[in-house]
């Protein structure tokens, strides 16, 4: 271990080359007091959430969200968490990848009524547990097994004999109906109708994801663990009520809500590709640029043109005249 630890650019690793890895520093406070947590993992061919207990500590393969709450595991597990993170997630191969900064930091949930939010939780408790109850009676059964079942049972396509079995033993009908309620009840709490396709709730997701940026340029801030999250980063002056609000001036805050621009040269592509997906407007590498936190430098704008010149290229963007790019559905 330690000689390869010598090489690692890592000067932790390299000091520390005894240790699996290093603390996570923003991980592990988050996590704290919890008696679980939501994970997904990263690449996977069918995205599943699940509860896992605190005693169990995450490796690199897995997305953690530090959340024990019923409700936002049934939002999660929705058609439409799933219909984005399809869009705005990456791809290994045939495989799609969770990807933190795309798929779930500017996902815009929805805020229910108390009574809808009960119902969302007991659904994503049910899903989770009854899982949980087929895997462990039935030790051979696999998340993966059980999702590629329940997707042909979708289509309508005829199960072999095999998948006949483990449609039964699995229960998938159960995950099928648990599935569709927790899809009627996530469109209820976003006020949608149940029936909107992949395309009409991206459209409307878009939209929706600006309106975080403007509510918290205005003092109000939708937190999902307000008890963590408030005392760590809400900010110290009391937010103003809507009567104070000067809505002259309120774009000028926006930038502060603004993504921060990745450093992972992978990442980026894909937060490219969000942002402008987001904005629902031609842009160039420019404009790009000031969609992001930080100073619009030559540097960023040029590593931006070559993004969006890769994108164009796989058909992931659309290029237009005047050095202007569109999301595909935007064009």
């Amino acid at each position: 271990m330690k000689p390869e630890r010598d090489q690692n650019n890592r000067e932790s690793y390299k000091t520390n080359w005894w240790v699996f890895g290093e603390p996570r520093r923003d991980l592990r406070p988050a996590l704290e007091g919890l008696p679980r947590y939501i994970a997904t993992i990263e690449t996977s061919k069918h995205r599943t959430f699940q509860f896992l207990e605190a005693e169990i500590v995450p490796d690199n393969k897995l997305i953690v969200i530090a959340n024990g709450d019923g409700a936002h595991l049934a939002i999660l597990s929705s058609k439409p968490h799933l219909a984005w993170t399809s869009h705005v997630g990456g791809l290994l191969e045939d495989r799609p990848v969770y990807v933190k900064t795309t798929c779930f930091d500017p996902f815009p949930f929805p805020d229910p009524p108390e009574p809808l939010k009960a119902k969302l939780r007991a659904l994503g408790e049910e899903l989770d547990a009854t899982r949980k109850r087929v895997q462990a009676e039935h030790s051979d059964l696999t998340l993966t097994g059980l999702y590629n079942v329940l997707e042909k049972v979708k289509a309508g396509a005829t199960l072999s004999a095999a998948e006949e079995d483990v449609k039964t033993r699995g229960l998938v009908l159960v995950l099928k109906d648990l599935h569709n309620q927790i899809d009627a009840a996530t469109a209820e709490a976003y006020g949608w109708p149940a029936d909107l396709s992949d395309e009409q709730i991206l459209e409307r997701l878009v939209a929706l994801n600006t309106e975080p940026a403007r509510e918290e340029a205005q003092g109000f801030v939708r937190w999902l663990r307000p008890e963590y999250q408030i005392p760590r980063f809400a900010k110290t002056a009391p937010a103003p009520r809507t009567g104070d609000l000067d809505f002259a001036e309120a774009e000028e805050p926006l930038t502060a809500a603004l993504p921060a621009f990745p450093k992972d040269r992978y990442e980026q592509p894909l937060a490219i590709e969000a942002a402008l997906a987001a904005h629902g407007q031609p842009l160039d590498a420019a404009a790009l640029a000031r969609l992001f936190k930080g100073k619009t430098s030559e540097a960023r704008q040029k590593r931006i043109a070559e993004v969006l010149t890769t994108l164009a290229k796989y058909g992931r963007v659309v290029a237009l005249d005047g050095g202007r790019f569109a999301a595909r559905r935007a064009a």
